[in-house]
């Protein structure tokens, strides 16, 4: 604590990373960041831009920065991500800023943030181009958590040869996120062919009842091959969770 105060006093931390060493967040103008939850989980936090402003995205973002080093939104529009990048630019001037218009995605780092590394895969697996926004997110979520991942797209089952052709590659990775639209079908039959823990994630894309990815929720549910699933469109939490797979693997290898 003593420490803390006296960088604190001679200028060499800010009061917001003084408050998240102490309390484990830091409190900015549009709530409180949970600066720990990485290190307390494994999980980092991320700013989800559904239901805030701009403003408040980038404010969070840039307490994110000072205490983390590195911000991780999702859902974001175009005006979140240019108010991100007009609150950063002169504090922040060599940060690395990375945005994926389809998974909605905005990643920001400073040059300093050490990037977590495990040895552990993630397969990300769609049915289709259309399930690449959850996908994508998912795909982002475990990076960052330090999984290797792998983009295995347009396998759905609407032509099963397609699904096939691509075991191999599927049958290389240590946990799978399978997205699927329409019926969901795709996870239960790739679960029926790989050894392999795999996350059903549901996309809200089909047509007339159940297009909404409630069709796709409920398929998933009723799957008569072992899968875990997330609820519709939740990129976030089957990224979250394939990571923290990824690392119990590593933390096994090490033993």
């Amino acid at each position: 604590m003593r420490e803390l105060l006296e960088s604190l006093a001679a200028g060499e931390r800010t009061v917001e990373e003084v408050e998240a060493a102490i309390a484990g967040y830091a409190t900015g103008e549009a709530g409180r960041f949970d600066a720990a939850r990485d290190r307390r989980t494994g999980v980092p936090e991320a700013i989800l831009g559904a239901g805030k402003t701009p403003e408040e995205v980038a404010s969070l973002a840039s307490v994110a920065l000072e205490t983390t080093g590195r911000a991780l939104c999702t859902r974001v529009t175009e005006a979140m991500v240019a108010a991100v990048e007009r609150t950063i630019a002169d504090a922040y001037p060599d940060v690395s800023v990375e945005h994926d218009h389809r998974s909605k995605t905005l990643v920001v780092k400073q040059p300093s943030f050490s990037q977590p590394e495990l040895t552990a895969s993630v397969g990300i697996v769609t049915a289709g181009t259309s399930d690449g926004g959850p996908a994508g997110e998912a795909a982002v979520i475990a990076r960052e958590m330090g999984a290797a991942v792998q983009r295995i797209d347009d396998v759905g089952v609407a032509c099963v040869t397609r699904t096939i052709d691509q075991l191999d590659r599927m049958l290389e990775q240590d946990v799978l996120v399978v997205a699927a639209g329409r019926e969901g079908a795709l996870p239960t039959v790739i679960a029926g062919l790989v050894d392999v823990p795999l996350i059903g994630l549901p996309v809200s894309n089909g047509y007339g009842f159940g297009g909404d990815g409630r069709a796709a929720l409920s398929g998933m549910c009723q799957s008569c091959t072992p899968i875990t699933l997330v609820n519709i469109d939740n990129g976030f939490a089957a990224g979250a969770q394939a990571g923290l797979i990824c690392r119990a693997i590593d933390r096994s290898a090490e033993k």
